[in-house]
């Protein structure tokens, strides 16, 4: 039996399907920018504790909604869960970003790494799913997600975030055999904790490709690109009889948008670098796309927010298969006004683009 969402113009355009205006949801959509994030992150105590609580996590999530006429919810978590749940021992403190106690940088500790059990090791994230649905009651979808492998092990080898991925890069140079067998690890991981996101209640799941713009046209064919086909290949694609769709994004990954777009997923995110037109014309009928606003753009007047939205929308033109994002995430000093009139044009502005 399928369940009913009453908003359902984000899974209907991830499927190339028509709808009356163009779906929008943002990444970070809950975050910074918003005071009562900022009070309930107060309460968490910090960022981690935050994740781990299923309650607030779930308030966390919702707070957007409450704001902004969005189409769809994105679960609150990290995409850093897993390899925290391999017991590298995360923190994230502000100003300084995340950093594992116990960096993986060779054989031996790869080795040692294992698959953590998505209900056990990260039965908090479910917990937050089962919730978050609940609250949602069908209003609109959620989104579940993970990080690609290849953005996984660039934190866990550095131990940290980076500009270079000197190290990251040095182990997959020198011993690309221990590379793979860790980005095999976690394209394992990665599908495990999404089909459990999915049997918990996520609607749509996305593989954020944060770091695979930092590789040559060669390397992400070799050490990214393949192993998020993999974890598409091993997702549960069903629920309630209703199909769940699959979103990919690299950060910088424009070069290669026919070979991202014939990985099996349903849609392939972009940067606010590619032009959207463009991508539409190379992609064709074979995924949907998500994009690309400059996220910058909504420190701009209101005039020029506005007008940018329009040359986005204008850029994919008329029909199905365009859902409206950032190209990147809202970043902290936001104004939240600049995010209502985002999604309120969005929605105003599109309904010409889907008119038959």
């Amino acid at each position: 039996m399928v369940s009913t969402i009453k908003n359902d113009r984000l899974l209907k355009a991830l499927m190339r399907q028509p709808v009356d205006c163009t779906p929008v949801w943002l990444m970070r959509q809950a975050g910074r920018y918003l005071p009562e994030y900022r009070a309930t992150r107060a309460q968490a105590g910090d960022f981690v504790t935050l994740c781990r609580t299923p309650e607030l996590a779930c308030e966390v999530t919702l707070q957007p909604l409450r704001r902004y006429d969005l189409d769809a919810a994105i679960l609150f978590s990290d995409i850093l869960t897993i390899p925290d749940a391999m017991g590298l021992g995360l923190s994230l403190d502000e100003g300084i970003g995340p950093r594992f106690e116990r960096p993986v940088r060779d054989v031996a500790a790869i080795e040692a790494l294992g698959i953590p059990d998505p209900e056990l090791e990260l039965g908090y994230v479910m917990e937050a799913v089962r919730l978050i649905r609940r609250e949602l009651a069908g209003a609109v979808p959620l989104i579940g997600f993970c990080g690609s492998p290849w953005t996984l092990a660039t934190y866990m080898v550095e131990g940290g975030g980076s500009r270079e991925f000197r190290l990251a890069k040095k182990l997959m140079y020198d011993e690309p055999r221990a590379m793979h067998s860790l980005l095999d690890k976690l394209s394992r991981a990665a599908t495990a904790y999404l089909n459990a996101q999915i049997a918990a209640g996520v609607d749509v799941v996305m593989v954020f490709d944060t770091w695979g713009g930092v590789l040559s046209t060669p390397d992400y064919h070799e050490f990214s690109l393949p192993y998020m086909r993999r974890i598409v290949e091993g997702l549960q694609r069903e629920r309630e009889g209703r199909r769940i769709p699959a979103i990919l994004f690299t950060k910088g990954g424009g070069l290669w948008l026919e070979s991202i777009a014939a990985s099996g997923c349903d849609a392939v995110g972009i940067d606010w670098v590619c032009d959207l037109g463009s991508a539409r014309e190379r992609v064709g009928q074979r995924v949907a796309l998500q994009g690309n606003l400059d996220p910058e753009m909504l420190y701009a007047s209101p005039q020029r927010l506005r007008q940018g939205v329009a040359d986005v929308l204008a850029a994919y033109g008329e029909g199905p298969g365009h859902v409206f994002n950032l190209g990147h995430g809202v970043t902290p000093q936001v104004d939240p006004e600049q995010v209502r009139l985002l999604v309120d044009a969005v929605h105003e502005l599109s309904a010409s683009c889907h008119r038959r």
